[in-house]
């Protein structure tokens, strides 16, 4: 029987061994003391997983010791000795400047390495490269176990595909594409996550195809994005409402419905760099990948400036103005503040002079100050009005938010999501 040890219990992890611990016994492993003793009380700050549901799997002893269903959440190294099939889910991030960060994957692999036994298998969910699996993590594996790879124990690699604050599209209902190292190794792969997902698996021919599909799904939506930035930059312009062009040419059955925005969190706005450093480590520059990017990476300069023209328009002194940002996480009805561009459009136009104040129920505040050195509120300062309101985040609770209240006489709305044009000045 498989005994699970899923590393790494955050956005991707923490729902994976939810999953598994409703057919294996399943140990979730994760260093922060805080995470471990929050899930082990029924709790999931990034609220992926229903309370009720964590609760529903939760066991108190480990259970890979009886072989019961069950998941155990632990940060003792001892507790995953017994296990025999380790799924790494750690964080890929990029550097300050983007270039990819590997360290928690060698940490994770040197983790997995001091307790790896002949016959285990150990397979990779986190973004990376082609290559970054057999070339990077297997060395890490071999050389702390002293076990020889595809020999004493084998790997596999399953890109995850959580979508961060999506009830629909759960972790089950996701078509999973695995590998393994081995044909062999790749059918055993395939079965154990076939067991649980309900949408069924695709299985590679190999790591690397694996690795290479995951990292350009996330391209593909950047450049996609970037395309319909430019042409947000276009219309705007030339005084065209881009998003009736978009609903216009989105009555041929082609065309892709995709909109303009700020693109940020931890695959969309940090994937393509993975695949582009690896293009130029052999020689290749890859010109369309980084120029959506690059032009991505500017929209946060772009929307700060279009609400100080706005509000030049208007007539309002922009020297001390008050701005109100609604929403700071990187999507809506989602606590995640990682690589959020809503920092951008705040550092830009707090460099036109502007005074912000940013307002997010889903955030944390301590999280934020401690990414970002800014503050944020849970609540609206009582009787607080703004010389602008932006909504930067379409988080549910905005969607009927009472903006005139909030507006100083001749105040300026504007919104980047697109989602309430009758009562803004200008959008995206």
């Amino acid at each position: 029987m498989k005994k699970i040890a899923v590393i790494g219990l955050g956005y991707v992890g923490l729902p994976l061994a939810r999953l598994f611990a409703t057919k294996y016994p399943v140990i979730g492993f994760d260093i922060n003391q805080k995470r471990i003793d929050e899930l082990r009380s029924g709790k999931d700050s990034t609220l992926e997983v229903e309370d009720e549901i964590l609760q529903s799997v939760l066991v108190k002893e480990n259970p890979i010791s009886t072989s019961a269903t069950g998941l155990y959440c632990s940060n003792q190294l001892a507790d995953i000795e017994e296990a025999n099939f380790y799924v790494v889910t750690v964080p890929t991030p990029v550097d300050k400047h983007n270039r990819p960060d590997l360290t928690p994957l060698y940490k994770a692999s040197e983790t997995v390495g001091k307790v790896l036994k002949k016959g285990d298998i150990v397979v990779y969910e986190s973004t990376v490269y082609p290559g970054v699996t057999e070339e990077e993590c297997i060395p890490v594996l071999e050389k702390v176990s002293g076990l020889k790879f595809n020999v004493d124990f084998f790997a596999g690699y399953s890109p995850e595909r959580i979508n961060p604050g999506d009830k629909e599209h759960t972790v089950e209902k996701i078509l999973k594409v695995t590998s393994g190292s081995t044909p062999e190794i790749g059918q055993e792969v395939d079965e154990v996550y076939k067991s649980v997902i309900s949408a069924g698996t695709h299985l590679a021919p190999t790591i690397r195809v694996a690795e290479a599909a995951k990292v350009i799904e996330n391209s593909q939506r950047d450049i996609n994005i970037a395309f319909v930035n430019e042409l947000a930059k276009i219309f705007n312009i030339l005084d065209i409402d881009t998003h009736a062009v978009l609903e216009a040419a989105g009555t041929k059955w082609n065309f892709l419905p995709f909109k303009p925005g700020l693109v940020g969190g931890h695959c969309i706005g940090v994937d393509p760099y993975y695949l582009a450093q690896k293009a130029q480590e052999h020689g290749y520059h890859p010109e369309i990948i980084l120029a959506g990017r690059r032009l991505n990476d500017s929209m946060g300069e772009y929307v700060a400036s279009q609400v100080v023209k706005c509000m030049i328009k208007k007539g309002i002194n922009v020297s001390g103005a008050e701005v109100l940002m609604l929403g700071v996480t990187f999507k809506e009805n989602c606590p995640d503040v990682r690589n959020t561009k809503i920092v951008d459009v705040i550092a830009a136009l707090e460099d036109y002079g502007l005074k912000v104040t940013t307002y997010d129920p889903w955030a944390s505040p301590a999280e934020v100050d401690h990414e970002y050195g800014l503050a944020c509120h849970n609540r609206l300062i009582e009787g607080a009005k703004y010389d602008a309101v932006v909504l930067g985040v379409a988080h549910k609770e905005f969607l009927t938010i009472d903006l005139e209240s909030l507006k100083k006489d001749n105040a300026v709305i504007y919104d980047v999501k697109g989602v309430i044009a009758e009562k803004a000045d200008s959008r995206l």
